[in-house]
């Protein structure tokens, strides 16, 4: 809902997507985009119409920015009984931080997640931006919470979430290591910190291998199967989880002397033959070439503002007997006139507006 003349900021975080923004690309394929300017009379009436007809409405806005407007849940409430209006915030709507700005990094930051992110040389942030991914996919349960309630009840009810908080729900198993423990986990690059072995090793032909023992049974067959060394099964050193933890870095000699017996395409066969769950390090062009996407037939041409198309995923949640909507990320504005057209407003109407820089 922003004016006219640029659009949402993410359009221009880079442009190495045909021009476009790599962020922008991902995150907007088959939505309509309207320019409207809320500060003006008429661009308030516009949104005042498609929210009388609307399920629900999303917005980020910037702390207390919406209550300002008119646009908080309760107000909402008041005008739009059947609506679930949806705040997303950094760290609440109320709080000591309601009023700060957060970014995902800075939320990654203030979880704790950085310090747990890394190795014994330093922190590093996730490499996805996962505290706006875990508060817009809590946004989605909730509003699907929110419908299915007004379904059964004929109650709508807001949905709020924050940043900080979807964030702190995935950073729940290193808090209860570290409140019932006495410290944190320690940061081991990509080691697991509480399980061993449970990491990458580097095979003779200098690709990383990861796998993972989760149990005394893939223990023996690792031992037996893979390291050749049975007599390992009952070593005090490392007979359980735990001895395995404390002894780690005996065991990862062990097994770091095993991989340059090998290259990684045999590591994986001897480790799969074993029954231990394992993979190479990809990095991205490897991933894009996924033997597992193209094979379920999961990418699609989706068209892009200026002409050209991408390539994209389809939906990971596949709903039986539907096709997921796969349409083009749309330019800034682009949808405006045919939803004002929508609306009942006339040419002459929508042109008034766009002179004026309502739309």
């Amino acid at each position: 809902w922003r004016r006219s003349g640029g659009g949402d900021f993410a359009r221009r975080y880079d442009a190495t997507v045909h021009g476009e923004s790599s962020y922008f690309v991902w995150l907007n394929r088959s939505k309509e985009s309207v320019t409207l300017d809320l500060k003006s009379e008429r661009g308030r009436h516009v949104l005042e119409q498609l929210l009388a007809d609307a399920d629900v409405f999303v917005q980020n806005l910037a702390p207390g920015a919406a209550d300002r407007m008119g646009l908080g849940p309760e107000a909402l409430a008041a005008r739009f009984p059947s609506l679930i209006p949806c705040a997303i915030s950094g760290y609440g709507t109320s709080g000591p931080w309601a009023d700060r700005k957060a970014y995902d990094l800075l939320v990654q930051c203030q979880t704790g997640l950085v310090s747990l992110t890394g190795n014994e040389h330093g922190t590093a942030r996730a490499g996805v931006s996962v505290a706006d991914i875990a508060a817009g996919m809590y946004a989605y349960s909730g509003i699907l919470t929110a419908l299915f309630r007004r379904a059964t009840t004929g109650v709508a009810r807001a949905v709020e979430v924050s940043l900080f908080e979807a964030l702190a729900e995935w950073v729940s198993q290193p808090a209860y290591y570290t409140r019932y423990g006495g410290s944190q986990p320690p940061r081991i690059g990509t080691q697991h910190a509480t399980i061993a072995p449970y990491g990458t090793y580097t095979a003779a032909d200098g690709k990383d291998v990861l796998f993972s023992i989760q149990n005394e049974r893939e223990w023996s067959a690792l031992c037996e199967g893979f390291l050749r060394r049975p007599e390992l099964v009952a070593d005090p050193r490392f007979a359980t989880g735990s001895a395995r933890v404390t002894h780690r870095q005996e065991l990862n000699a062990v097994v770091s002397a095993r991989f340059t017996e090998s290259d990684s395409a045999e590591v994986m066969r001897q480790l799969d033959e074993a029954g231990i769950a394992n993979a190479g390090v990809n990095d991205i062009e490897e991933f894009l070439a996924h033997p597992v996407l193209s094979a379920r037939d999961r990418w699609r041409d989706v068209p892009i503002p200026g002409g050209a198309t991408v390539r994209a995923l389809r939906p990971p949640a596949d709903l039986a007997g539907t096709a997921p909507r796969m349409d083009a990320v749309p330019s800034a504005g682009e949808h405006t006139g045919a939803v004002l057209a929508a609306l009942g407003y006339g040419r002459d109407e929508i042109d008034a507006m766009r002179a004026d820089h309502v739309i």
